[in-house]
């Protein structure tokens, strides 16, 4: 493979408005309950007891946002889930992709921990974001970057990626391991990160 493309997300910049997520789903026309690209909540803290008020409890939370899509990931299990060969890694840039000719609408892929390959009700077959691969070679940002108002969204060769951004992780919390799957996804954390495994709630 000549290079590796994906994701980076400055999730101390992203506030959570999703714009990215319908930019993305008015480009690929998606229907209801059929996102490419997904905005998690993650909350954290609970109630602890108030040092200027003894005998009461007061609120200590902190909270922040990741935008989320296909992570392009270098050992993808929903194409070791697919039964019919409908998703391929391919061997230019690292791309993931599903040919929705060949898929059978089994949902197997549905493994994926970051929940990217999305059924499509209405075509029958899976369906995940591309890295906006039909806008290779124009000069054009992907739909979620270019609409992102904080410019917390990149997309690029993962070598670059890690060179410009050098504080930049793999996984936060809530996210998996990135052991399981590699992604190809860059974070800068928030400040109210925490390790993965901590306690937090996600909505």
């Amino acid at each position: 493979m000549s290079k590796q493309v994906g994701f980076y997300l400055d999730a101390e910049a992203c506030n959570g408005c999703s714009v990215c997520l319908v930019a993305c789903k008015d480009k690929y026309d998606n229907p209801i309950g059929v996102n490419f690209r997904k905005v998690i909540h993650h909350t954290m803290g609970g109630w602890e007891q108030d040092a200027d008020n003894p005998g009461f409890l007061a609120p200590k939370i902190s909270s922040y946002s990741l935008s989320m899509a296909c992570n392009h990931c270098e050992t993808p299990v929903c194409l070791e889930a697919c039964p019919v060969g409908a998703i391929s890694k391919r061997e230019e840039d690292g791309r993931v992709l599903i040919d929705e000719n060949t898929c059978v609408g089994c949902r197997l892929c549905q493994c994926c921990p970051y929940d990217a390959p999305q059924f499509n009700e209405s075509l029958g077959v899976m369906t995940m974001c591309d890295g906006c691969v039909d806008l290779e070679g124009t000069g054009e940002e992907q739909a979620c970057v270019a609409a992102c108002p904080q410019r917390a969204l990149e997309f690029g060769d993962m070598e670059e990626l890690r060179a410009k951004h050098g504080n930049a992780v793999q996984s936060v919390e809530p996210l998996v391991d990135p052991q399981i799957t590699q992604p190809s996804l860059l974070v800068t954390p928030h400040r109210n990160s925490k390790p993965m495994g901590g306690s937090a709630n996600e909505q």
